[in-house]
């Protein structure tokens, strides 16, 4: 498994990072800007001012994930694109929504299932996309 993090695509790694950063802004930006701050309980005229945090975390968080993702590639000798598919949808859905559930399901979040619905398909698509970037290049 060691093994692993030497044979990383660190060309994929950047390529699925940045593709994954650039679905987000679509995603959260473009497409259910409104409906994400009403998951969270939020009016439009309450949208929080960006931070430093809030604009670079998602990339770094990204990062570490697509990396995480590079090295299970490479461990399981991942080589099809339908390996890809299954393992983007086995990490997409079993960690990702998984775990976007279970951080919402607390008092601070007023909807935590309509929050995790929402977040749902961009995790999945990401992972794919991620997955498929990371066996193709």
């Amino acid at each position: 498994m060691l093994n692993a993090f030497t044979d990383i695509n660190w060309i994929g790694v950047v390529i699925a990072t940045v593709a994954a950063a650039v679905l987000g802004g679509v995603y959260f930006g473009a497409l259910v800007p409104k409906q994400y701050l009403r998951v969270l309980g939020r009016d439009a005229d309450q949208a929080p001012a960006p931070t430093v945090v809030a604009m670079a975390g998602p990339p770094v968080c990204l990062l570490l994930t697509v990396l995480a993702s590079a090295v299970l590639v490479a461990a399981l000798e991942l080589t099809s694109v339908g390996d890809a598919l299954v393992f983007g949808l086995v990490v997409g859905i079993g960690y990702l929504v998984a775990m976007t559930f279970q951080i919402a399901i607390n008092p601070n979040f007023p909807h935590p299932i309509r929050y995790g619905v929402l977040n749902a398909p961009y995790f999945v698509v990401v992972s794919l996309v991620t997955s498929l970037v990371l066996v193709l290049v």
